[in-house]
């Protein structure tokens, strides 16, 4: 996998790479959010992607560029849901082994897709540290190669692909672009493929309150933690790492936070108006799109809605 920042080629690559295997999403558009935010809004509907999540593009990309040598004893990752489902369906594709480490508060769904695609789950209390330690013992068992969540650049190359997506399919450029931001895998895929494919684009990051670490770091320069982390949005728990953090500081515009009442109610304009399943983390960038909608008046604003495994016993509306 490449240790170096990806460019313009390299996302061009793998997109091409993880194309025979994902959906070409639809970009789609609600004449009622666009009066209510009054700006032109462009949905990437990821939530409609294999698996559920946008996920599926890094997973295939970091998997599907790995040696043979580095599949014979299986990969590994540690995820809440998403990145786990893509990893393990990743691995399907290559007859290769996933050992995926889980928190043991994981959405059932999530837990169920894993297990579907034939990953092997290990559970673990819901904190960055115990989530390592577990990946290092299945490591240290097994020789699996790991496949970090967004702390690797093969995964955000993948990531970058729903953006390179929405620019192209979007006629007119678009001024900005909103993506969710966790550890920051699809954030920075998402600035690079603005930088290279649509120079002037801006891109912004919403974020929840209760897990709000990327905002501290954009402002203080280096990588903080969130000061607590509850949120309705589980996908997002996670803080930057090495490498997402130096692009997101260079290439996104703003980082803009949202309460978990907000991400409910963008949640229900998603299913009511749009009749699209969307989970919580994959609605946060509406969230912030529209709790800030003053300052992108008139503009045309394309928004990832990131995915839609939703525990459905337990909605929040």
């Amino acid at each position: 996998m490449s240790d170096t920042i990806p460019n313009r080629e390299a996302i061009e690559a793998a997109h091409k790479l993880v194309a025979p295997y994902i959906h070409h999403t639809p970009v789609l558009t609600s004449s009622f959010l666009n009066d209510l935010c009054g700006a032109e809004v462009f949905f990437k509907c990821e939530n409609l992607q294999k698996i559920g999540a946008f996920k599926a593009r890094g997973g295939l990309n970091a998997i599907l560029s790995l040696t043979e040598d580095q599949l014979k004893n299986g990969v590994t990752t540690h995820s809440s849901g998403n990145h786990a489902q893509a990893i393990a369906f990743a691995a399907a594709k290559v007859g290769a082994r996933a050992y995926i480490v889980m928190p043991d508060n994981s959405p059932l769904v999530k837990i169920k897709a894993v297990e579907g695609y034939g990953g092997e789950i290990t559970f673990c209390k819901n904190t960055p540290e115990e989530r390592e330690h577990t990946v290092l013992e299945i490591i240290k068992q097994t020789g699996a190669t790991f496949i970090h969540p967004f702390n690797n650049y093969a995964v955000m190359a993948g990531q970058a692909t729903a953006a390179k997506e929405l620019i192209e399919d979007c006629e007119e450029k678009l001024d900005l672009i909103f993506a969710p931001v966790g550890g920051g895998g699809l954030l920075s895929g998402t600035a690079l493929s603005a930088h290279y494919f649509s120079p002037g684009t801006k891109v912004y990051a919403g974020e929840p309150e209760g897990a709000a670490d990327a905002v501290l770091s954009f402002r203080s320069d280096k990588i903080e933690k969130a000061p607590y982390v509850k949120t309705i949005a589980d996908g997002l728990l996670t803080y930057l790492g090495d490498k997402t953090f130096p692009i997101i500081k260079q290439h996104v515009t703003d980082v803009l936070t949202v309460s978990d009442e907000e991400i409910i109610q963008a949640m229900r304009y998603l299913w009511e108006r749009m009749k699209l399943v969307v989970e919580p983390s994959g609605a946060v960038s509406l969230a912030a799109f529209i709790k800030n909608k003053d300052q992108f008046q008139g503009k045309k604003a394309g928004i990832i809605l990131t995915g839609g495994n939703v525990d459905l016993g337990k909605l929040p509306f």
